[in-house]
C-alpha cells in the first residue's frame, strides 16, 4: 500500500517531536517547507518514492528562481535532507537522493543590538508601563531576566515558577532539544524576580479561593498554553521601546539576547562561556558577536577619532 506524502511528513514530524524533542515552531517550519516540496513534486507528476537527486536539485533551482532568500533555501534543503534520511532509516527508500546535495549556505548578517544606555531605558520604561502595579512588576521582571540571562523568548515566557523559588543565583533553563543549562541572575534581576513572585503568588492565592487551578509557570496566562505568549511579549517590548524613546523597529526580544552577548564580550567574557550561557550547540554561531563588536568599535573610531573626521 502506497503511503501518501502528507502521511510521511506527519510521521517524520511526530518522530522529531518524540525523539529529538523538537520545538513546536521548528516542526511547523519543517511542515511548511516539506509541503512546498511535496506540492512541487505533485505539480510535475513526481513523487517522494521515486524522486532522484536531480529532482531535488531542480527544486532548489526553482526556489532560487523564485527569489527566495539564501537562508530560506538553506532551511528548505535541510528539511528535505532530514526527511529523506529518516525515510532511509525507516526503510521507506533504499537510498537517500539528497545526501550529497550541498546547500546555498547562510548569509551571516550581523545581528542588531542595543547600547547599554538603550537597555537601561527599556528597563526603566518597564517599571512605569502598565495599567496596574502587577503589570509593571511583571514587565520589569521579564526585562531584567531577559537582559541578565540572554534567554530565548520561548525559554523566558515558559519558565516554570519552581525554577525561581528560593532567591536563586542561577536559573535552570530547558532549551532547544530539551538540553538544560544554568544561567546566572544579576542582583537587579533577583530583586525584580522577588517582587514579581510576591505579587504573582498573591494572585494565585486569590485564584485558588475561586477554585481556579494553580499555574506552574512564572508568567502565567489564561491562554491555552498557560503562560505569556511569544506574540504578547513581542508586542510588549515594542510598547516599551516607544515609551523609552527608542525606534521600535530595532527592538525585539532577540535584540536583547544579542545585547546580552555583545555586552558580555565587550566586558571581557570569552566566547566559550557566552556559548554556554546562550545555549548554542556550536561556538561558530557565537562567533558572530565578535564581528558585531568589531563593527561597533569601527563605528566609534569613525565617529570620534579626530583623523577620521571629514576636512572642514
Amino acid at each position: 500500500m502506497t503511503v501518501s506524502m502528507p502521511r510521511r511528513i506527519q510521521t517524520f514530524l511526530e518522530a522529531q517531536a518524540a525523539e529529538l524533542d523538537a520545538a513546536e515552531n521548528t516542526r511547523l517550519a519543517y511542515a511548511r517547507d516539506l509541503k512546498g516540496f511535496a506540492d512541487w513534486l505533485e505539480h510535475r507528476a513526481l513523487d517522494f518514492d521515486t524522486a532522484q537527486r536531480t529532482d531535488v536539485e531542480a527544486y532548489m533551482i526553482a526556489c532560487d528562481a523564485e527569489g527566495l532568500a539564501q537562508s530560506t533555501r538553506a532551511r528548505r534543503l535541510s528539511a528535505i535532507k532530514q526527511l529523506y534520511r529518516f525515510a532511509f532509516e525507516e526503510g521507506w527508500r533504499p537510498d537517500n537522493p539528497a545526501i550529497q546535495i550541498k546547500g546555498p549556505g547562510r548569509e551571516k548578517k550581523l545581528p542588531k543590538t542595543l547600547t547599554i544606555e538603550e537597555v537601561d531605558r527599556l528597563i526603566d520604561a518597564a517599571r512605569t508601563l502598565g495599567r496596574a502595579a502587577e503589570d509593571r512588576l511583571r514587565n520589569t521582571c521579564l526585562m531584567e531576566i531577559l537582559y541578565a540571562t540572554g534567554l530565548r523568548v520561548s525559554e523566558l515566557v515558559s519558565l516554570p515558577v519552581a525554577a525561581a523559588r528560593g532567591d536563586p543565583r542561577m536559573l535552570l533553563v530547558r532549551g532547544k532539544g530539551g538540553k538544560e543549562r544554568m544561567v546566572p541572575l544579576s542582583a537587579s534581576a533577583r530583586e525584580a524576580l522577588a517582587a514579581w513572585l510576591t505579587e504573582r503568588d498573591a494572585r494565585e492565592e486569590a485564584a485558588a479561593e475561586k477554585r481556579l487551578p494553580a499555574s506552574k509557570y512564572l508568567f502565567p496566562s489564561r491562554g491555552k498554553q498557560g503562560f505569556l505568549t511569544r506574540h504578547r511579549f513581542y508586542v510588549l517590548i515594542k510598547e516599551l521601546a516607544v515609551a523609552a524613546g527608542i525606534d521600535p523597529t530595532k527592538v525585539t526580544p532577540h535584540t536583547l539576547r544579542h545585547a546580552f552577548a555583545t555586552h558580555l564580550l565587550a566586558g571581557g567574557a570569552d566566547l566559550r562561556s557566552i556559548q554556554t550561557l546562550l545555549g548554542h550547540a556550536d561556538v561558530s554561531t557565537t562567533e558572530i558577536y565578535t564581528h558585531v563588536l568589531d563593527e561597533r568599535l569601527r563605528e566609534l573610531v569613525l565617529e570620534h577619532h579626530p583623523l577620521a573626521r571629514e576636512p572642514g
